[in-house]
């Protein structure tokens, strides 16, 4: 399931990840939208705790502000505290049962834990309250495919003969990127299928927008909502062929797709500590592979041109080996070898 009042979670990856934007337009005047925005622009540059702080501090002056709830919820899910932002975002829907956003993340929130009925209904009553929320349709479509998909591979495994079921999961497989039974979200990518994506506040004058993610596999906010990517949007040409790219890389990691992950970077590749290239790739093949399973979810991308075959992607990462979260900034810098996009650079922290 996938990341304004929407800021898409990327990442629910379940094979879902990435959230569309919308507004709750329930802001108090012009002092309180600034401090908001400033609340926002922390969270952004993956300042968690400053922003916790002061969202805390303006909701107890504020204590009914639906944004600055929504917000600590968003909040809440960057620094891993998944119960914490689940009791956020259910005491808003009690507080604000038609806004249709908190129950879109309290299933991005579920769907990670592996309680697929839970966010069954929390995005069937998104919809009941908005039925024109695309996001939380598309998000209820990866929900329902996964249901299936354990049905099936339940089915198969109590007859290995039956040839139906088996055909049927294997298609739900394919579909999300080769692990239809893993009950976790999946990185955003820009995978024919989309994934489940978590709802991100976004700062109180922003306009009402609806964007489409085209990601697959992973959230995924949890957008991501492809892993809860926040979703790429719709962007230009040059930026998307370096979104596809870094999405791309995303994908092979959530998948430990260890040959593909390392083709991801240049031979002009440097190397964090400027230790070998084969010392490196002997590293991360250990990394990569060693965990039962990987979450990545890249969560609103940034892309910085500089020239024609360079570019620089900042965004926030999201990574969870055997369901132990950790968020991160992280910049990818780019550049383009015989058509195809590569990493260069890969720096943590900013």
């Amino acid at each position: 399931m996938r990341t304004t009042i929407i800021k898409t979670f990327v990442a629910m990856t379940l094979g879902f990840a990435a959230l569309q934007v919308s507004t709750m337009s329930l802001a108090a005047g012009n002092a309180g939208a600034e401090q908001l925005k400033e609340i926002n622009l922390l969270s952004e540059q993956g300042n968690q705790a400053a922003a916790l702080e002061k969202v805390n501090a303006y909701l107890n002056a504020n204590p009914k502000d639906a944004e600055a709830l929504f917000m600590k919820g968003v909040i809440l899910v960057e620094q891993g505290k998944r119960d914490e932002a689940i009791k956020a975002f259910t005491d808003l829907t009690e507080k604000y049962p038609n806004l249709p956003e908190p129950y879109n993340n309290l299933a991005v929130l579920y769907a990670d834990q592996g309680q697929y009925d839970k966010a069954r209904k929390a995005l069937e009553t998104a919809i009941k309250t908005h039925p024109s929320y695309a996001t939380a349709h598309e998000n209820l479509g990866d929900i329902y495919a996964r249901l299936a998909s354990e049905a099936y591979d339940k089915a198969f495994k109590l007859d290995s003969s039956n040839s139906r079921a088996q055909g049927k999961l294997s298609m739900i497989t394919d579909l999300f990127g080769g692990k239809a039974s893993a009950n976790k979200p999946a990185v955003a990518s820009k995978d024919p299928v989309k994934t489940v994506e978590l709802a991100k506040p976004v700062t109180p004058a922003a306009k009402p927008a609806d964007t489409k993610s085209t990601d697959s596999k992973k959230a995924e906010a949890v957008k991501p909502a492809e892993p809860v990517k926040a979703e790429p949007v719709a962007v230009i040409s040059g930026d998307a062929a370096v979104l596809d790219a870094v999405n791309a890389w995303a994908k092979a990691w959530s998948t430990q797709d260890v040959n593909q992950y390392l083709a991801s970077y240049a031979d002009s590749f440097k190397t964090p500590k400027g230790e070998p290239r084969k010392a490196w790739e002997n590293t991360r093949r250990d990394r990569v592979s060693r965990p039962k399973s990987i979450v990545v979810e890249v969560n609103n991308p940034k892309v910085t041109f500089e020239g024609s075959d360079n570019a620089k992607v900042q965004f926030s990462q999201r990574y969870v080996a055997d369901g132990k979260p950790q968020s991160t900034r992280k910049t990818l810098v780019m550049t383009k070898v015989g058509g195809a996009w590569q990493i260069q650079q890969e720096i943590a922290g900013r």
